[in-house]
């Protein structure tokens, strides 16, 4: 199953590409040129959730968005489990297809352990690192009741029939939303079926505890030393600073930029803000 849905082109200006991958049709975006930068989101966000970071550095950088499946407007593949594991693989064959090498990568949210996991693959590819709001290793507090929680019954229908996670993203979002850009979200979304992966995404904060034990081992040994930026949005309460003060512990070369007015998604709050840190640090 598809979206089928054209974005605005005053508020997505790019030209949408497609990949065959292994699991069926992914959609991405791949604008500007010279040095890459792969940007990967989290629940329950798509490509739109970066457009001001993208429309902000394709004058410098080479900026590749994937849709991961399920989201956005890749397919909804029968037969896919929609775990972070199987989403990074995606992003691999994405990465290996478009022959991206001397990268920087940055994920937030669900996105952060999906990209490291595709990063610590390809170590002698990956050059920088972004990381904001986000967590790569096996968390036993808040994290762990929350997924509890959400994998109940009661709270998977109101994620598949009521499209929960969605209708709740102007909770993330300090400086508010558009009606219009608020469309874009649920516009993808559009229909309980095609919402399985909203569902499965908060449930993976438990089933995934394992694979994130060896991803955590796997960024220390593999990424733990190249240059990274860690951008924090300051009043996010579930990603609080408990979260940035383990990040910084991991990178031995790190910059700090904490954005005292951002929520959950950093990059609706405070946009110009990490394009001229991922500039100052990268370019």
């Amino acid at each position: 199953m598809t979206v089928e849905f054209t974005p605005a082109r005053d508020l997505y200006p790019f030209e949408s590409k497609w990949f065959e991958s292994s699991v069926g049709r992914v959609h991405y975006i791949d604008e500007g040129a010279g040095r890459p930068i792969v940007f990967s989101h989290g629940q329950p966000m798509w490509s739109f959730l970066y457009r001001h970071i993208v429309i902000g550095l394709r004058d410098r950088f080479r900026c590749v968005v994937i849709d991961h499946p399920g989201y956005g407007l890749s397919i909804r593949p029968d037969g896919y489990g929609y775990t972070p594991r199987e989403h990074a693989g995606v992003l691999g064959e994405l990465v290996d297809h478009l022959s991206l090498d001397d990268m920087i990568v940055m994920g937030q949210d669900w996105g952060g352990p999906i990209i490291m996991s595709m990063a610590a693959a390809r170590p002698d590819r990956v050059t920088g690192i972004v990381l904001g709001n986000t967590w790569f290793w096996k968390e036993k507090g808040f994290m762990r009741l929350f997924g509890r929680y959400m994998s109940t019954g009661f709270m998977q229908r109101r994620i598949v029939e009521d499209n929960w996670f969605v209708e709740r993203i102007p909770r993330g979002v300090a400086t508010g939303l558009s009606d219009q850009a608020m469309e874009h979200y649920r516009a993808v979304q559009p229909t309980p079926e095609l919402r399985v992966a909203l569902a499965v995404a908060p449930r993976e904060l438990i089933a995934s505890g394992d694979w994130l034990e060896d991803l955590d081992s796997q960024v220390k040994a593999n990424l733990a030393s190249k240059p990274a930026l860690l951008v924090w949005g300051m009043k996010d309460q579930g990603f609080s600073r408990r979260f940035l003060t383990r990040m910084e512990g991991v990178f031995s070369d790190r910059v700090v930029v904490e954005l005292p007015h951002a929520e959950h998604f950093i990059q609706e709050d405070a946009p110009n803000e990490i394009i001229t840190a991922i500039i100052d640090r990268f370019d």
